[in-house]
């Protein structure tokens, strides 16, 4: 899910698809067809399309099982992602909370691969928090961050026709 994430956000990953740090066909051939503009025009877009969701950041998160806690903190995750998961440090920063349990694994999983042409994530920070995990536990981490009320959402494709 997008709408709702940062701008800059949006921004720096497509930067990255384009420039091979995040590596999947079909984004890599999308973002290489995109300016800069066309890029910070998509951002904009995004960021603004689930303002609804902005009251969600004040629901309180669901609380997290024991075993959970314990991968919370190993991973630090909220230094980063901010209460909820949905408040990051930096706006370059995603919303974790609410995302979708299987896009989270994937990109979780994504960091822990190296020298891999198709898939994988060139992000040092993320690369060594996720090398701390099993793919258990980022199964895991993930469900929990997927249950989390947060501010994205997925524009139906109505808006597009």
């Amino acid at each position: 899910m997008i709408a709702g994430q940062n701008a800059k956000y949006i921004v720096s990953a497509l930067t990255a698809y384009k420039k091979g740090d995040r590596k999947h066909p079909t984004m890599r051939a999308i973002a290489t067809s995109l300016t800069d503009q066309d890029m910070a025009d998509l951002a904009a877009f995004y960021e603004t399309e689930n303002k609804a969701g902005d009251a969600a950041v004040n629901v309180a998160a669901v609380t997290p099982g024991p075993a959970i806690d314990v991968l919370l903190k190993k991973g630090n995750c909220i230094s980063c992602h901010g209460d909820n998961f949905s408040k990051p440090i930096d706006p370059a920063y995603p919303k974790l909370g609410g995302q979708h349990a299987d896009y989270l694994y994937y990109a979780l999983k994504a960091y822990q691969t190296d020298k891999n042409p198709q898939v994988g994530r060139n992000n040092p920070i993320m690369a060594g928090m996720s090398r701390l995990f099993t793919h258990a536990e980022l199964k895991e981490l993930s469900t929990y961050l997927s249950t989390v009320p947060g501010q994205l959402a997925t524009v139906p494709q109505a808006r597009f026709r």
